[in-house]
């Protein structure tokens, strides 16, 4: 039986393992570990990807979007509106900047939050709409603008799933003022450990951030702001720097088996494929499926060697962790139906063609669908890719 795991983190760093270990050499012998060259140089290919002018690494994620909506003016006695189907640090982070997250809906179809939903939750204390890009794809933007100029408010992006994606032309993490994203291991640009960063056109902005996530301080001793401490260390962006270079042909391979899962899956009617919302150019940071009865499913694909995941199981206005915080929630039918059927398939750029036929044949096998003859199962998406392994 073939094992599939849900994602392959090892193969990623075979594949730069000679250059991370001379670039490391460099770090170490200089002993610029906090910023440096290697730091400088990466904010600055990162701003270049995003088509921003500035970028500023930090420690995490999290620290990132909190500082992204410190920057722009949120505070004690704000609300933010974000989506309910979304990871907790998104929530986390508008609490840690003292204001109350506002939680509502998303769309029916690509389950990225809900341009009406937002416009009816926006109120005199709005100061900013988190544009949560979910899955690999972007929200929609260009629709939240308008909304947030009518109260008063700014458009906040939370990239961390969506590194290479784009909009209308539009590059992820440059859709907005101001963008903050992860660059955790499993994400489509991930590093050796925690990493993040926050990309923007705005210089005060940027040096806000920057200042922010070094203790309030652009100079030693000399702190302007209450700040904290999240910096972007030069081990993390020696890593990045050798994996960006290789992340848009490693996100050709997602779409690849984004369609080969297509292909071999959209005959199903117990499934409900994942969609890309018109105008986006999806990456494929997690390829999610609906289905029915779905832990009986998940059950037979880890039985099968098949490795799941659910993002996410439950939806924020429900989390035991948010009870006792100050959040307001709206009604969230669609997060809820979603939240019981939606399952996350393996989905990684070094995924073999093998892997691909092994997990959608356990999964027609799981809703009792017949498998597909061998003659059937070709991928030629996944032949045109470039050197794609066979497996």
């Amino acid at each position: 039986m073939m094992t599939v795991p849900f994602s392959d983190l090892v193969a990623q760093q075979h594949e730069i393992d000679g250059e991370v270990r001379s670039a490391m050499r460099e770090v170490f012998e200089s002993g610029a570990f906090i910023g440096g060259p290697a730091v400088a140089a990466f904010e600055h290919e990162y701003a270049a990807y995003t088509g921003t002018r500035h970028c500023v690494g930090m420690g995490n994620g999290t620290d990132a979007l909190e500082a992204a909506l410190r920057a722009v003016g949120v505070g004690r006695g704000d609300e933010v509106v974000i989506p309910a189907n979304t990871f907790i640090a998104t929530a986390e982070a508008v609490l840690r900047a003292g204001a109350t997250p506002v939680l509502v809906d998303v769309d029916e179809h690509a389950l990225l939050i809900d341009p009406a939903a937002a416009a009816a939750a926006v109120g005199p204390a709005t100061r900013a709409i988190v544009a949560v890009h979910l899955y690999g794809q972007p929200a929609p933007v260009e629709r939240l603008e308008p909304i947030a100029r009518s109260a008063g408010a700014v458009i906040v992006e939370d990239a961390a799933q969506s590194h290479g994606a784009r909009r209308h032309g539009g590059a992820s993490g440059g859709l907005a003022s101001i963008a903050a994203t992860s660059f955790y291991p499993g994400k489509n640009l991930g590093a050796a450990g925690d990493a993040g960063a926050v990309t923007t056109d705005d210089p005060e902005l940027a040096r806000t951030v920057r200042m922010l996530g070094s203790h309030g301080s652009e100079r030693r001793y000399a702190h302007e702001l209450l700040g904290f401490n999240s910096r972007l260390d030069a081990v993390q962006a020696v890593v990045l720097s050798a994996k960006l270079r290789r992340l848009e042909d490693w996100n050709v391979r997602r779409r690849a088996i984004a369609v080969a899962y297509g292909a071999l899956l959209h005959d199903l009617d117990e499934l409900t494929l994942p969609v890309v919302a018109e105008g986006n150019e999806h990456v494929w940071h997690l390829y999610v499926v609906r289905v029915r009865d779905r832990e009986r499913v998940a059950a037979e694909l880890a039985e099968a060697g098949v490795a799941t995941g659910i993002h996410y199981p439950v939806p924020l206005h429900r989390s035991p962790a948010l009870v006792d915080q100050t959040i307001r929630r709206t009604d969230c039918p669609v997060t809820d139906a979603a939240a019981g059927e939606i399952l996350s398939l393996p989905m990684f750029p070094h995924m073999t063609a093998s892997q691909v036929v092994a997990v959608t044949q356990a999964l027609r096998t799981a809703v009792h669908a017949p498998a597909l003859p061998a003659e059937r199962v070709v991928i030629p998406a996944l032949e045109r890719s470039g050197s794609w392994p066979a497996g």
